[in-house]
């Protein structure tokens, strides 16, 4: 073997573009959480980044009967074949190591995909407007009404890495007929990589599905060219893309459970599910109770219950907390500590680093205290099984339940429930014994992703 050449083990990640899989000279190492290389990412230039947006607008939109059949294929081949030289079981150990993902959590996240891409065709559907026509050949002569339209020819996705599942999102847009260039996360490339090579394999031809790992500044371009973009990221993102039309922020969830003065005694699985579901590490996951009642009570149920958790390898079949390198899981140690020196600390307090001995550590759960509902540290959102319970009341009203991406409310009054559907910054309401995690395809995420990628142009057929 030649002096610098990757072991056989290292997996190459190319470029897929228009004129094929492209691997230059500039390449990011992608370490597992021992600190292990796992795989290289070729990253492209910027000339050659616009260049391959170019080729994407310049594409005609695949026809609709041709995309339905190639996402379903796709589907098939992410979850079963071997591809780009990873077999399905390969591709989930890499990801389950360079993520620090339970296994179990990435192999449900495959079988998530391969669904998602299957039915992608048919779930767009959803949000699609009454009385307005799907295509304009099924319009009638001598009609009136509307048709439903694409926002725009080009979406650029720029995807984070936290979790596999994030990638079933833009699956839709391909169903509409957008052309797509994902930018993959550093820290986990071989899921967008191994969908995008099945979707290539499937039907989809090179300019019209693309994967082009970039620098953050290469990238921030791209989300600047494309018609649309499709941005993940923290509150420092959401901020920098407010007001643009043409961006999509997927941000921070704040998801939460509110547990009314009827829900306390029989919702503990349903919070502790919400906040420890694949490792705490989704922007579903709550990250904060509020109770109509004693707050303590409760808090010491849900930290009784998580510090049963076991610290374990990813890859172990039990494993069911998030892994990261040491210096990593130490850093965010140190975050929770200084967010929480403020409050009451029932679970954590002993500190929240399991090193695993092979240069990894498992982040243990917290549980923590807040002596009111307007609390900031509600606000506070850490990549594992880490929950702010807090009291809260009738007169306090919905304030303290904004900015939530899915809120799961149990034991509370219809007159309650009312309000919170009316409140515009829940995302979304789940009412009775269902976690914050659970999902559906027609019960929308963040919205229907169609709110943001499609809309209705009237027409007049004469």
């Amino acid at each position: 073997m030649a002096p610098g050449e990757p072991t056989p083990d290292v997996v190459q990640l190319d470029a897929l573009a228009a004129r094929g899989p492209y691997r230059g000279q500039l390449r990011e190492p992608v370490i597992d959480v021992s600190g292990r290389l796992q795989a290289e990412l070729a990253l492209v230039p910027s000339l050659f980044a616009h260049r391959a947006l170019g080729a994407l607008r310049r594409a005609a939109a695949p026809p609709p009967e041709r995309r339905a059949r190639a996402l379903a294929e796709a589907g098939r081949r992410f979850a079963e074949d071997e591809l780009a030289g990873l077999t399905p079981q390969e591709y989930t150990h890499r990801v389950c190591r360079v993520s620090g993902l339970p296994v179990t959590a990435v192999r449900s996240a495959v079988g998530a995909l391969a669904h998602a891409a299957a039915y992608a065709s048919h779930t767009v559907e959803y949000g699609r407007p009454r009385g307005v026509t799907a295509r304009w050949a099924d319009l009638r002569p001598d009609s009136v009404g509307a048709v439903w339209t694409r926002r725009g020819r080009t979406l650029v996705v720029n995807a984070p890495g936290n979790h596999p599942a994030v990638h079933a999102n833009w699956l839709g847009a391909l169903a509409l007929g957008y052309r797509v260039a994902v930018r993959p996360s550093r820290r986990e490339p071989f899921t967008p990589h191994r969908l995008v090579t099945a979707l290539l394999a499937s039907g989809f031809h090179e300019d019209e599905v693309m994967l082009l790992p970039t620098s953050h500044g290469v990238a921030d371009e791209l989300v600047r060219e494309a018609d649309l973009a499709i941005v993940y990221g923290g509150d420092d993102t959401v901020r920098r893309h407010r007001g643009d039309p043409r961006v999509l922020t997927q941000g921070p969830g704040r998801s939460k459970v509110l547990l009314g003065r009827d829900g306390v005694r029989a919702a503990l699985d349903t919070v502790v599910d919400s906040v420890a579901h694949d490792g705490g590490t989704a922007c579903v996951n709550a990250t904060a109770v509020l109770v109509e009642s004693d707050p303590e009570p409760v808090a010491r149920a849900i930290a009784e219950r998580l510090a049963e958790l076991p610290p374990l390898l990813p890859q172990d079949e039990r494993a069911v907390l998030p892994v990261y390198p040491v210096a990593v899981a130490r850093a965010l140690e140190k975050t929770f500590q200084g967010h929480a020196r403020s409050a009451r600390t029932i679970l954590g307090q002993e500190g929240l680093v399991a090193e695993l001995g092979d240069g990894s550590a498992a982040l243990r759960p917290s549980v923590v205290l807040v002596d009111r509902p307007d609390s900031p540290l509600l606000g506070v959102e850490l990549p594992y099984p880490c929950v702010w319970v807090a009291p809260w009341s009738a007169s306090d009203g919905t304030a303290p339940l904004r900015d939530t991406l899915v809120l799961t409310a149990v034991g509370c009054s219809d007159g309650l429930l009312e309000q919170l559907a009316d409140e515009p910054t829940i995302a979304t309401l789940h009412t009775g014994h269902h976690p914050t995690r659970s999902q559906s395809p027609d019960v929308p995420h963040d919205g229907y992703l169609t709110d943001f990628l499609m809309r209705a142009k009237g027409v007049r057929r004469g």
